[in-house]
């Protein structure tokens, strides 16, 4: 008897272990890319991740015409959610310490480019640019409680922070319900939080090389634990002039025209994906010098960088403990 009460003492130890061991991961496509959520847990969360997916984009998509933030663009009266003022808080930090490096009301003159979502200017010249300029300008939006106030002309866009917050969301949901190990990707912004109980070991990350060709490689590997990552480049979206000049989907917001550094790619870690998402743009224009003198006063954010040399030869810079695996 004792010995048929060990063996199966053992048998559920072995089932129990086994179950412990393996990851629930669910996949789709959200705004416009893909998302990758993985966590130590049999509990299926799906709808829970498809009902924060749609709150979000239903606040801040200018792709979705009956989202809050489309609405506001077309100047109507809106009540915004919590999800909205999150994002307008954090992104009134950020532009203030990057000194409107990172501006969202920059939508206008995207869009011009074709980089947007409202469509191209036909015959863009830098009359028309300059117009647009004058609606450029974070500090020219209010809230007062959920009523946002701004110019008539200017458009707001927020996805170049609000991928990296939905990112958050997810991670927070996940802690709430005492997940203890996950990993959330959306296009390739991510939070971790602690191990790959599969692998028994942190969470691999990569960061991809510029490739302008559409191919797949990595430049750097990571163990990502307690911390999250966003990557920002201009490999893939970009235009060619008649000269065969690479003009990038990152407007410089001091001049309304697309970025012309030699930054390619361009990776931050810190605490939340929402302020790595929005600082991998603004140092996107603000330059590989501006970055390492900006960094000197904000240890809390490691950055890789990928850019072109004088030769037109890739290299990397690794800042602030950017380490690689």
């Amino acid at each position: 008897m004792k010995q048929i009460t060990i063996t199966l003492f053992v048998t559920l130890l072995l089932i129990s272990c086994k179950k412990e061991s393996k990851n629930t991961k669910f996949s789709g496509n959200v705004f416009g890319t893909f998302y990758e959520i993985t966590y130590s847990s049999d509990m299926n969360y799906e709808k829970k991740f498809d009902s924060l997916f749609y709150v979000i984009n239903k606040s801040m998509s200018t792709y979705q015409t009956n989202s809050d933030i489309s609405k506001l663009n077309r100047n109507e009266t809106v009540e915004i959610d919590t999800h909205f003022r999150k994002v307008y808080e954090a992104t009134k930090i950020i532009y203030k310490e990057t000194a409107g490096a990172f501006d969202p009301t920059i939508g206008a003159v995207v869009n011009a480019w074709d980089f947007g979502p409202e469509g191209e200017i036909v015959n863009l010249d830098s009359l028309k640019i300059d117009s647009l300029m004058l609606t450029v300008g974070f500090n020219k939006i209010l809230r007062t409680n959920n009523t946002i106030t701004k110019p008539k002309g200017t458009f707001l866009d927020f996805n170049a922070i609000a991928k990296g917050y939905t990112v958050d969301v997810i991670a927070t949901f996940l802690d709430d319900e005492n997940i203890q190990n996950y990993l959330v990707n959306v296009g390739g912004e991510l939070h971790a939080k602690g191990i790959n109980i599969e692998k028994n070991s942190g969470w691999l990350v990569g960061v991809e090389n510029p490739n302008f060709d559409g191919t797949q490689s990595l430049s750097r590997t990571l163990v990502l634990t307690n911390e999250a990552m966003a990557t920002s480049g201009t490999y893939r979206k970009f235009k060619l002039d008649k000269n065969g000049n690479r003009y990038a989907h990152i407007i410089d917001t001091k001049t309304g025209y697309p970025s012309k550094t030699n930054l390619l790619s361009i990776s931050v870690i810190a605490k939340d994906c929402m302020v790595a998402d929005a600082y991998a743009t603004a140092f996107k224009t603000m330059g590989i010098e501006k970055v390492k003198t900006f960094l000197k006063s904000h240890p809390e954010l490691k950055v890789f960088l990928i850019f072109e040399n004088d030769k037109n030869e890739l290299e990397t810079l690794a800042l602030n403990g950017f380490t690689e695996h």
